[in-house]
């Protein structure tokens, strides 16, 4: 008796560490305002979605993360770009 009472806890203890582990809820993604977006990017409130677009590339092609640039800077350049073409 013994023994099937232990064969079932480690039944039970290997049952519950092959369950999938819950993952914790991701975070929102940041948010910009319009003049924070276009600060970043360097162009006017009067800047058209080809201007935008060629302010990103610019700054892009600098500050790439393969190019010696930041991570973190070429994610806020692709959110400031995103938050202007979206409004």
């Amino acid at each position: 008796m013994a023994k099937l009472l232990i064969a079932a806890a480690l039944l039970y203890i290997l049952w519950r560490w092959l369950q999938p582990k819950k993952k914790a809820p991701a975070a929102p993604p940041p948010r910009l305002g319009e003049s924070e977006a276009r600060a970043i990017l360097g162009v006017d409130a009067a800047a058209g979605p080809a201007e935008i677009r060629a302010a990103h590339r610019r700054l892009v092609s600098a500050l790439h993360p393969d190019k010696g640039g930041s991570a973190e800077l070429t994610r806020r350049i692709n959110l400031a770009r995103d938050t202007l073409l979206r409004g």
